[in-house]
């Protein structure tokens, strides 16, 4: 073979190592913006016009951030408080059960909604919600933003979690010890050789290991479904105002009011009296000295008086 014709064999070759090299690249480069966009569809949770607002710094500070691969086999539950006027609670809590149905059933499920009005007129409201894990704390955070806007404030919020996936490994090593259990007196009873007696002793037992399975696989189940469903419970409460009039209460104003002018006039009472006091009783004492002296002098008028007449002046003789 000439070198000429080598060199065209080579390069032939390496040119179709660089095609079969740029179209794995290629694959490699569609599989990932195939990712990608799964990631940000994934992470884009649509909501309601209140709820797509939120400022995503103020979530951060409001709300923990919690990733899922940090607690694996946890099971999370949300509570929120919110305290908002009374004439508002209903509208947020509307605008919340949209947001859930915007995000669909496969994500969010609403299992729980009350709305009461008190015996003192003030309302309390509560949504319960089933969520994706993954989508728990950004929803928690569009509630917030959306009771701000309404004028509202969180008044409490709470994270409880319980690790349902040591449980289940534990429902799983119970269940394994009961199977071999029922293999074992499953084969005593084959190898016969019983009396009625222990072949119902046997039978009641393995019954028994049964039902036990029974329980630990439906116990299983519902901590997988905790797992798999996080729960978020919006409570609604009252900001102390009337309905009709929202947190500005006049007649708690005016009674504070009240309450103000009265100390206020108690204090001027007070401090007038511990002003005029002393000489309150200096002239007490001298207008009671003045009258004794002056009972005296009349008294002894009186008397002189009445002396006079018992011993009238009789005329002399002519």
């Amino acid at each position: 073979m000439s070198p000429h014709a080598a060199n065209e064999s080579r390069f032939g070759r390496v040119s179709m190592q660089n095609k079969l090299l740029a179209g794995a690249m290629a694959l490699a480069l569609v599989g990932c913006s195939e990712q990608s966009a799964d990631d940000a569809a994934s992470n884009d949770i649509p909501s309601a016009a209140a709820t797509s607002e939120a400022d995503s710094a103020a979530d951060a500070a409001r709300t923990p951030r919690i990733g899922m691969e940090a607690a694996p086999g946890v099971a999370f539950d949300y509570s929120y408080i919110f305290r908002l006027a009374d004439d508002r609670i209903s509208k947020v809590q509307e605008q919340h059960a949209a947001a859930c149905e915007t995000l669909g059933v496969q994500r969010c499920r609403i299992v729980d909604v009350r709305y009461q009005l008190t015996d003192e007129k003030l309302v309390e409201a509560q949504t319960q919600f089933k969520l994706d894990p993954g989508i728990a704390r950004k929803f928690g955070a569009g509630a917030i933003a959306s009771v701000e806007k309404a004028e509202g404030v969180l008044a409490d919020a709470s994270i409880a979690g319980e690790d349902v996936g040591t449980q289940i490994l534990a429902s799983q090593q119970r269940s394994a010890g009961s199977e071999a259990e029922i293999a074992r007196l499953e084969q005593r009873l084959k190898s016969g050789g019983l009396d009625k007696r222990e072949r119902a002793e046997i039978l009641a037992q393995i019954g028994q290991l049964r039902g036990q399975v029974g329980d630990e696989r439906q116990n299983r189940r519902s901590g997988e479904a905790r797992i798999a469903w996080t729960s978020v419970a919006f409570n609604y409460v009252s900001d102390g105002g009337l309905p009709g009039i929202g947190r500005e209460n006049p007649f708690a104003n005016a009674g504070e009011t009240l309450m103000r002018s009265g100390g206020t006039a108690l204090t001027f009472v007070l401090t007038l009296g511990a002003a005029i006091l002393p000489w309150g009783i200096v002239a007490a004492l001298i207008i009671a000295f003045w009258r004794s002296r002056f009972l005296v002098a009349v008294r002894r008028q009186l008397r002189g008086e009445t002396s006079e007449a018992r011993d009238p002046v009789v005329p002399p003789a002519s």
